[in-house]
């Protein structure tokens, strides 16, 4: 990848010539949007989409796309939500942490200090930021489209963050479980409402990061193929 290649190189900066938002699928990225459909289309009837959503990076509308015609729901309409996208990093975009630390140390001392759920680097975001616009994002969820099936196609730090405020977790929770593995490309984690619990019911986890449908060998990546900043 674009970003370990240039840690690895002790560089400052990432060489990816276009927007994040632009970068297309590799074919192998392609090949694990296949699977996540053909997981769907064995997968029980409750996991069927009935609505799908997707970042507005053209990745992730090419997932949505592949995964629902592999899937057999090529009639669905991908639906494009600006509040799914990926968390931005302002001025450190494209900079490898040597670039960081040599550019803005300020921003390193920042990060050190503050760390990563907190830190926000001008221009850019902190997990903190995600996690607003994700409140607005479950609202809608909830208001539009209950009791409904909907596939959602977005990020690293997304998806981590809907772990964050789906299951209530705790800044120290959340960063662990970041720790322990990256999301992989085209993982698929899934919940379900459990109408039990409390007196509204609660969103249940059923899977996180599952990569048992990529096909062997599975050439398990993290998001983006060619990320453009540390997370």
């Amino acid at each position: 990848m674009a970003r370990d290649a240039a840690e690895a190189g002790g560089l400052d900066l990432i060489d990816v010539a276009q927007r994040d938002m632009d970068v297309a699928l590799s074919d192998r990225g392609r090949e694990q949007a296949a699977a996540v459909g053909r997981w769907l289309r064995d997968a029980d009837e409750k996991m069927r989409p009935q609505h799908s959503i997707s970042s507005p990076y053209v990745r992730a509308q090419d997932t949505a796309r592949i995964a629902l015609d592999a899937a057999g729901c090529d009639d669905l309409r991908v639906r494009v939500d600006e509040r799914l996208r990926e968390r931005e990093f302002g001025i450190l975009d494209r900079l490898t942490r040597r670039g960081i630390e040599a550019r803005f140390p300020e921003q390193a001392a920042a990060r050190s200090l503050l760390g990563k759920f907190y830190h926000r680097p001008p221009g850019g975001e902190s997990w903190c930021d995600v996690a607003l616009r994700l409140r607005s994002f479950i609202d809608t969820l909830g208001r539009e489209y209950a009791g409904e099936s909907v596939m959602v196609i977005s990020h690293q730090v997304v998806i981590l963050v809907f772990r964050y405020l789906l299951e209530e977790l705790t800044e120290q929770e959340i960063l662990a479980i970041d720790r322990e593995a990256e999301v992989a490309n085209c993982s698929v984690t899934v919940y379900e409402l459990d109408d039990s619990s409390g007196p509204h019911g609660a969103m249940r986890r059923v899977l996180y990061n599952c990569v048992d449908h990529l096909p062997a060998p599975r050439l398990i990546t993290a998001e983006p193929d060619a990320p453009v900043a540390p997370r």
